[in-house]
This record gives C-alpha cells, sequence and structure tokens, in this order.
C-alpha cells in the first residue's frame, strides 16, 4: 500500500493566528491512502478546539498527526482543503478534497436548522484578511433555493452569536437566520430582495477584526469548483485532434441537402393556386397526393389547422391591454409545482355528503359560554370539524396513510393540516396530535397558527409533518361546496362548505321540518384509500358532527 503524505504550508503564519486556530495539537496533517480514507469518512479522526470554529472529542489520534511540518519539497498538488461536517452533539465527520492553492486552508462548516453553512478563508496568497462566507441556508427538506426578505444587520455591524443577520424567503416561510460567531458584517454580496439564491450561495462575509471591512468593498465570492478545473486543459489536446479528424467528414453533409434543393415541389395547378392567393409557402405542407403530390385537400387542411392556432395567437398581437406583471412569491411557485404535481400524478377521486350540524352548533353555543365564564376565547365550527376529522382517522386509520411506491405507509399520529389563506400565499399551518387534545386547546393553536401564518412568521415545524388536511371555504366565504386538490404526501383532503338551512322530510307522511345542513368533499388517492374506505371514514366524520357530544368522550 502506497502512502501519500500532504503537508500543510505555512504552518507558522496558520500558528501565528491564535484567534482562528486553538486545538490542542495545532496539528492538522493527514496521511491517506485508499485503505485509510473509508475510517476517515466515519468520522473515527475527529478534532477538539476551544475556539468553538471547530467542537467535538477527540478519538485515537494517531501522534503522527499532531505535528505540521513546512517545507519547500511540497508541490501545489499537495495542498488540501479540510471540510467539517456538523452533527449530532457538535461532532465533526471531516473530509479532504484537493484544492491547488498552497497557501490557503478553508473551513467548510454546515448546519441544520435555521443556523447558516459558512466558509472560513485564510489566505496567505492573496492580501484579504481571514474572513467567513456565509451561505444560504437549508432551511427545509424541499428547499433549493432561497430569496432575501430584508437584512437586519448592516455592512459594518458587529454581530454576535444569536443575533438575527437577515431574513429569508424558504419555500414555505419567512425563516430568521441568525449569526454563528461574533465579528463584524463585511460585505452583503445579495441585498434586499434578491431572489433566486441557491442553497449554499455565499450571501455575505463576516470578518473578525473591524479594521478589515474597508477590504472587502469590491469583495466577489469565487465558486469553489473554478480551482480544480486549470488541471482540464492540460489533458484537454487530444480532442481537438478528433475534431481535425471529423472535418473531412462535413463535405458529405452538403451533398445530401444539395440534391434537395433542386428538387421540384410537384402540386396541382389548384393547389398552387390556393396556396398563392393565401400567401402559404408550398415548402410548409407535405403532400398526400400520388408520389407525395400537393393536392386542394392538403392546402384546406393546412389553412384549417393554423385557423385553429389563430386565436391562442391573437392575445399576442392585441397590443390595446392594459395590464400589470406581479412578482411571483418563492411561496406561489411552490404552491404552483407541488399542486399541478398532485393533480397530475394523484389519481383523484370525490365523496360528498351533507351533515346535520344543528346540535353541533348547539354545542358550541353552550362551550362558548363556559369560555367566557372562564375568560377563554370562542371555538369556531371549523375547531369542532378538525375534531371530528381527527377521530374519523382513529377509527379509520387507512385513510391517515401516504403512497410511497413500494409500500402504504400508515401513521400513527394524527397530525391535521389547517389551510389559512393570507396575503403573501397560501399556508398550511399542522395541529398534532388533534386526536388526543381537547377543543380549547385546538381552537387556540389554530388562532395562534393563523396569526403567525397572517404575519409570515411561521417556523418549520409549523407546518411540516401533518398527515390529514382540512380546507374551509363555507365558514368565511360562503362557498357551498367544492373539491380541494390533495396535499403530497397526504392522501385525502376534506374541503368543507357552508351550513345553510333547508327543508328536509319529516318522520311522518307530508311532514317537514328545518334543519341546518353542511355540505363536505373527501378528496382521495384510490392508490391508498378505496372508495369504501373512503366512504366509511365520512360515515365517522358525520357520526361525530351530528352527535357531537361523542367527541367529549
Amino acid at each position: 500500500m502506497t502512502y501519500a503524505t500532504h503537508v500543510l504550508r505555512h504552518s507558522k503564519k496558520i500558528g501565528s493566528s491564535s484567534n482562528l486556530i486553538r486545538c490542542d495539537s495545532a496539528g492538522l496533517v493527514r496521511w491517506f491512502s485508499n485503505g485509510t480514507r473509508p475510517s476517515m469518512e466515519k468520522g473515527d479522526d475527529i478534532l477538539r478546539c476551544h475556539s468553538g470554529l471547530i467542537s467535538g472529542e477527540r478519538h485515537n489520534i494517531p501522534k503522527s498527526f499532531n505535528r505540521c511540518y513546512s517545507g519547500s519539497a511540497v508541490s501545489n498538488n499537495s495542498c488540501r482543503t479540510v471540510s467539517s461536517r456538523m452533527s449530532c452533539g457538535n461532532a465533526l465527520r471531516t473530509t479532504i478534497a484537493p484544492c491547488t492553492s498552497t497557501g490557503s486552508i478553508s473551513f467548510i462548516r454546515r448546519s441544520s436548522g435555521s443556523q447558516a453553512p459558512s466558509r472560513r478563508g485564510f489566505s496567505t496568497a492573496s492580501d484579504l484578511p481571514p474572513h467567513q462566507e456565509i451561505g444560504m441556508p437549508s432551511l427545509s427538506p424541499t428547499m433549493t433555493e432561497g430569496n432575501i426578505a430584508r437584512w437586519l444587520k448592516k455592512e459594518g455591524d458587529k454581530v454576535s452569536p444569536g443575533e438575527v443577520l437577515c431574513e429569508v424567503e424558504t419555500d414555505k416561510a419567512t425563516v430568521e437566520m441568525e449569526c454563528m460567531e461574533e465579528g463584524y458584517l463585511a460585505k452583503i454580496i445579495h441585498g434586499d430582495g434578491a431572489s433566486s439564491i441557491k442553497v449554499g450561495e455565499v450571501i455575505a462575509v463576516t470578518v473578525e477584526e473591524e479594521d478589515d471591512i474597508a477590504k472587502f468593498k469590491d469583495y466577489q465570492p469565487s465558486t469553489s469548483d473554478a480551482t480544480p478545473s486549470p488541471k482540464a486543459p492540460a489533458s484537454s489536446p487530444p480532442p481537438p485532434k478528433e475534431e481535425v479528424a471529423e472535418k473531412p467528414v462535413t463535405p458529405s453533409q452538403p451533398k445530401v441537402s444539395k440534391p434537395s434543393a433542386s428538387d421540384r415541389i410537384f402540386a396541382s395547378p389548384l393547389a398552387r393556386k390556393i396556396a398563392e392567393d393565401n400567401n402559404i409557402p408550398l415548402t410548409n405542407i407535405k403532400g398526400t397526393g400520388p408520389e407525395g403530390r400537393i393536392v386542394k385537400a392538403d392546402i384546406e387542411d393546412y389553412l384549417a389547422s393554423r385557423g385553429k392556432e389563430a386565436p391562442a395567437a391573437a392575445p399576442k398581437a392585441d397590443t390595446s391591454l392594459d395590464y400589470t406583471d406581479i412578482p411571483v412569491a418563492q411561496i406561489r411557485k411552490v404552491t404552483a409545482s407541488r399542486l399541478l404535481l398532485s393533480k397530475q400524478t394523484i389519481p383523484h377521486y370525490y365523496l360528498t355528503v351533507d351533515t346535520c350540524v344543528d346540535k353541533l352548533i348547539e354545542l358550541r353555543s353552550k362551550l362558548n359560554a363556559l369560555q367566557e365564564a372562564s375568560g377563554g376565547k370562542k371555538l369556531s365550527v371549523n375547531d369542532l370539524v378538525i375534531k371530528a376529522a381527527a377521530l374519523a382517522l382513529r377509527k379509520v386509520p387507512q385513510c391517515n396513510s401516504s403512497w410511497t411506491n413500494d409500500y402504504i405507509r400508515q401513521y400513527h399520529n394524527v397530525n391535521i393540516n389547517v389551510a389559512v389563506q393570507t396575503d403573501n400565499g397560501l399556508y398550511v399551518p399542522v395541529v398534532r396530535d388533534a386526536d388526543k387534545k381537547g377543543l380549547s386547546s385546538i381552537s387556540e393553536e389554530v388562532k395562534n397558527l393563523a396569526q403567525k401564518a397572517k404575519e409570515n412568521s411561521l417556523k418549520p415545524q409549523d407546518y411540516e409533518g401533518g398527515t390529514f388536511t382540512v380546507s374551509n371555504l363555507g365558514g368565511p366565504f360562503g362557498i357551498k361546496q367544492f373539491c380541494a386538490i390533495i396535499n403530497p404526501p397526504q392522501s385525502a383532503i376534506l374541503a368543507v362548505g357552508s351550513a345553510e338551512k333547508r327543508v328536509l322530510p319529516g318522520s311522518s307522511e307530508g311532514e317537514y321540518k328545518f334543519a341546518s345542513m353542511m355540505s363536505v368533499t373527501l378528496s382521495c388517492d384510490h392508490r391508498v384509500i378505496d372508495g369504501a374506505i373512503g366512504a366509511e371514514w365520512l360515515k365517522a366524520f358525520k357520526g361525530y358532527i351530528e352527535n357531537p357530544e361523542s367527541m367529549l368522550l
């Protein structure tokens, strides 16, 4: 087994920067081979540092790792970039990747939650002092890019751990991004309102010394993949030879096209006249006559097909329309893509039932009287609907599932998403374990989540992890009945309409009575929920709505 010794140059300069690296051994030499690399990737080599830049526990680091050498025998290719990845317990898993600069070391730290990924650079080959590049964090599992809503810190401001740097608009909410280390905000790469910033892309730079801020006035981040690229041209001379070898083949292509250019286009005289009258090039028409001859029917078919396309192009030609182009927010883009995916990939079917809500309204009035007496908040009909839906899911757990191609995942937690419409878009905050909570707890939680949604301050834990969704357009808007689109990866969503007075047949012939009826529609994923199962769930839900006292048992 052959070993390659990788030594970090300029150890004296790095060692003198006590604010940058304070390790027990102050050594970062790595001995690598094909046999030892897997153990490094498993996190067997873990460093302990006191400055907070890298934290963790040390496990059996060989003594040979605790020395750092500098010398002239190190080639440009022997420099390595050491990167560290955060995991649970602040332990580090270190990996080493090659770089071409022999005078710099960069530490890359990535973390979860609202902490931003940052890259600290120690460069002796440039005039820039030590600095930290802050990248766009990944704040949700589905986030690939984000927008900067606004910066709460300005260039030159001092920042401390825990302070909010800026507000990031993700695919689901606006989240505050906190600072991880003490320093000064030297440069803001993407300002307020910047959009479509990829995860990991540098958005700001911080420094440790206030005097270094001015040096980053014109700073532009460099891509990490730019350094290995010069190696490619070294091995690239052969491709030009292949191109030269292929050039003699190209003259054969015109030989194929020349005969086609000289070929006559055969068409009947009537077909030619109709084409000339309508300014139709005969080259655009494929003939269906003998030996490909263009006939009158071909021209008529072409005119008919072009007539069908004309109405679609008409709005583009109309310049008299007055309009405004409204920028699409990130949440609107995600909502559009997810709902489009839902309708294209999920086989929806719909079940509708009418429920009598007289007893429900009567119980709500009694409970609200008790709530007022105790200083609590009033219950809404939607709070009772959420409770009934949660209990029905516990009774018919097949509807509390999702499709995963290889199997159906049935959830043991009943987490109800509640659709909330705001000026910023549609949000679906989640009420967790709704089947185990009381009506007053559900009511208070829904009101708090709805307020957060309207203020655009929902956290990821406020909307992730739902297993079923309730959408109510009846109470707020008076919609009688509608069909909702399933929120993937869930398998069902309940659309709740408004309650209205109806005349119903009585118990005896010729007798009628008035009742408040509410229509609800269950949208189901047929891959998971068969029609009979969906009907069974609606039966259980209707039972709870029409006999609401059973929800209190």
